[in-house]
């Protein structure tokens, strides 16, 4: 039979109701409590801890609420089916998130719940929600708000708890992270496109104001185009002036393949034949696009099924998640 003991920690950065809250939590997290079991009275709780009956009594109804204890009339708290309340943080919505998360979801038990959440790029609301969030989650996977350098408000999450999700490769060996590669792999992306590449006159890197893309794959983009002399140029602006005949377009957000398509066709440029496209990041669109949308893309299926595992294992991980070139006939 398990040692059913709660202990609080001393912390001084959060309340009692919160310090109750968080003791109950890691005796589920770590099996001394399973699902049904009794958890102790609201009395003995406030006899242990030194706090009030009231205090004990907010923290049990706020895990209520959380759907992790259920109470019965006369019979005290027990733990809820639901154990495992996970946050998933992702930057903003994309089809090929959308797909990282089904991905996650539907590898996890149903006792898991997950809930999602996004930062858009705005580091206020990066820090408020993981500041809010700590104490009131049993793991947390995390979109990273910097490719190169891990933010400050992470190490106030429990190491065992934080996979950190699609972007950064660290050197910090204390963190989890399944992670994709913005550098090393585009670039052998790119060579194998080589041939197909040559066959366009310039090559456009589309960046438009207000992109979010690591800085990395410009540069072994750049390193590409000098290697094998071929003319480059960076452009934020797609309109009549930069949309032309014998052109490729390596672009980011799927958004612009719009303003792209729509400025070709007003020319009559067929794609293929007078401009190529080539995106980053694939989705259900391109393989019907214009007959298909060469892209360069990281496995998101296998990203979301990689974090659900360390989710249910707790086992370290550290992983860089495949990219590849998918060649349809956009080139």
């Amino acid at each position: 039979m398990k040692h059913k003991h709660l202990s609080m920690d001393s912390s001084v950065t959060h309340t009692k109701m919160q310090r109750v809250i968080n003791a109950i939590l890691n005796a589920i997290n770590y099996g001394a409590y399973e699902v049904g079991d009794e958890l102790p009275s609201i009395n003995k709780l406030s006899v242990q801890f030194g706090l009030s009956r009231d205090t004990i009594f907010k923290a049990y109804q706020e895990l209520k609420k959380r759907g992790l204890v259920e109470s019965t009339p006369a019979k005290g708290y027990r733990v809820a089916r639901i154990t495992s309340r996970v946050l998933l943080f992702l930057d903003s919505y994309s089809p090929f998130k959308d797909e990282l998360y089904n991905s996650f979801v539907t590898n996890l038990p149903s006792s898991y719940k997950v809930e999602l959440a996004f930062h858009h790029y705005n580091y206020a609301v990066f820090e408020s929600v993981l500041l809010d969030s700590i104490g009131k989650y049993n793991m947390y996977v995390v979109m990273n708000f910097n490719n190169e350098k891990i933010s400050d408000i992470l190490y106030r999450i429990d190491a065992n708890k934080l996979l950190i999700l699609d972007w950064g490769q660290y050197k910090d060996e204390k963190y989890s992270y399944v992670c994709q590669d913005f550098g090393e792999q585009p670039y052998r992306c790119l060579v194998h496109a080589k041939a197909l590449l040559q066959k366009y006159r310039k090559i456009c890197y589309v960046y438009p104001e207000g992109s979010f893309h690591p800085e990395i794959t410009l540069e072994y983009f750049k390193r590409f185009c000098s290697e094998n002399s071929l003319e480059w140029e960076f452009t934020e602006i797609i309109d009549e002036r930069t949309v032309l005949p014998q052109q490729v377009y390596f672009f980011f957000r799927q958004k612009d393949i719009v303003s792209i398509l729509k400025v070709a066709h007003d020319k009559g440029l067929k794609t293929g034949r007078d401009i190529g496209l080539l995106a980053y990041n694939d989705s259900l669109l391109y393989e019907v696009l214009e007959n298909g949308i060469t892209t360069i893309s990281t496995d998101f299926r296998m990203m979301g099924a990689r974090a659900a595992e360390y989710i249910k294992t707790k086992e370290k991980i550290q992983e860089i998640i495949p990219t590849r070139l998918i060649i349809r006939n956009s080139l």
